[in-house]
């Protein structure tokens, strides 16, 4: 075992003869572990620091804008000087989630308002 290992070891087993880690929240509940096992190994922790720092996958965060931006053209009426440049947007933004083999269907149709939809509740 490395150093580090029995170090940590010995602290946690100090801390729960304390009593520090009784009653805690979630005491006896089975842990929720994201599943990573698609995620090369060498890449894991850094995915895992920019999830938990909030930060999302380019796709995602193209996918996001998308979304925002469909939405913003669906309120603009198409005499808007506005209208021409976010349809382009939108469109540029389709082609480079298309280019990352991402499917584009939440942009049309009945699944794109159901994602809408889910956005605005999160937010």
């Amino acid at each position: 075992m490395w150093l580090i290992d029995q170090w940590a070891e010995r602290h946690i087993l100090e801390a729960q003869q304390k009593g520090d880690l009784d009653n805690l929240p979630g005491e006896g509940q089975p842990l929720v572990l994201d599943d990573d096992s698609f995620v090369p190994e060498s890449l894991r922790t850094g995915y895992r620091l920019l999830k938990n720092a909030g930060c999302l996958p380019p796709e995602l965060e193209q996918r996001r804008e998308a979304l925002e931006l469909h939405e913003l053209l669906q309120g603009v009426k198409e005499t808007d000087p506005s209208f021409h440049e976010v349809s382009q947007r939108v469109a540029l933004l389709e082609l480079k989630l298309r280019q990352a083999g991402l499917s584009t269907d939440f942009l049309h149709g009945s699944y794109g308002l159901l994602v809408r939809e889910r956005f605005s509740e999160d937010s």
